[in-house]
């Protein structure tokens, strides 16, 4: 199944619990107010996201005459790709990492570690660089916003069902005219921000996909994105980068550890399958 086509069905699946989870808490009314309550804090997280990522790095602006090769490879990667001159940053800190922000490709920009920039070869800091113009080329801030909304509003229509519980908010006729009432929204209330977060991540993790495939042509290899991927999670080992939970969706491989069952709830798919889709690409 297409990455493109996945991400449709996942957005499709958010909705369908949305509107199930909503009528069961709080009808439309219900539903209405944790959907603008979601949107107001997601465009929020938009608009200023990239400001208060970078700054939260740490992460310094440079210019082409301070890093003339690494602007070289930007220049051409985005040529390739048909996209505007990113602003380009360099985060102090030795592990080694990468991640692309802004709410769109005339507001973008591209920050790389120190590390990064010590530990990979030009070719595999192309593929890098590649796979996060890719992100921006794929509108995935915005793809990753709408999906935070949705999953946003499940957590909060999910609270409110939480506090209606605690305070009666449910009583004996609920139960009997809902075909469950109080111990079905109870059971909705554990179970469906779950399976929103579940959802969501699926979502970051199809299009970490799509980032690689559409990297590797805009590198016109993949190769360069392959081995550096398979650099990268070694050095993660060894020097681990300081990131929040919050913003760990955003760079090239995840700054935490983690598997099995795990991977349900990891915003990056694992190296091993990431590398193999890569090396089979022709």
């Amino acid at each position: 199944m297409g990455n493109q086509v996945k991400t449709a069905l996942l957005f499709g699946l958010l909705m369908v619990l949305i509107m199930v989870f909503g009528n069961a808490v709080g009808g439309q009314n219900g539903l209405m107010i944790a959907f603008v309550f979601g949107l107001g804090m997601n465009f929020f997280s938009y608009w200023f996201s990239d400001k208060i990522v970078l700054r939260m790095y740490k992460a310094e602006e440079v210019t082409e005459a301070q890093e003339p090769q690494l602007f070289a490879m930007v220049h051409r990667l985005t040529a390739a790709a048909n996209l505007p001159m990113p602003k380009v940053y360099i985060i102090p800190d030795e592990s080694a990492n990468a991640f692309a922000t802004g709410r769109n490709p005339e507001h973008a920009a591209v920050a790389v570690t120190q590390g990064i920039l010590r530990l990979l070869s030009r070719e595999e800091l192309e593929g890098v660089l590649a796979h996060e113009l890719a992100h921006v080329k794929n509108r995935d801030i915005l793809i990753g916003t709408a999906a935070a909304v949705l999953a946003g509003v499940l957590l909060y229509i999910a609270h409110m069902a939480q506090w209606a519980a605690m305070f009666g908010g449910f009583s004996r006729d609920d139960d009997e005219d809902s075909g469950g009432g109080l111990i079905g929204t109870l059971l909705l209330v554990i179970v469906a921000p779950i399976a929103a977060t579940i959802i969501q991540m699926a979502i970051s993790r199809s299009r970490e996909y799509l980032a690689d495939e559409t990297g590797a042509r805009f590198a016109g290899t993949p190769s360069g994105l392959a081995g550096a991927l398979e650099k990268l999670e070694s050095a993660s080992q060894r020097v681990a980068l300081e990131a929040t939970p919050a913003t760990a969706h955003m760079f090239i491989i995840k700054p935490f550890t983690g598997g099995g069952i795990m991977n349900l709830f990891s915003t990056h798919p694992p190296i091993e399958e990431r590398v193999r889709r890569l090396r089979e690409m022709r």
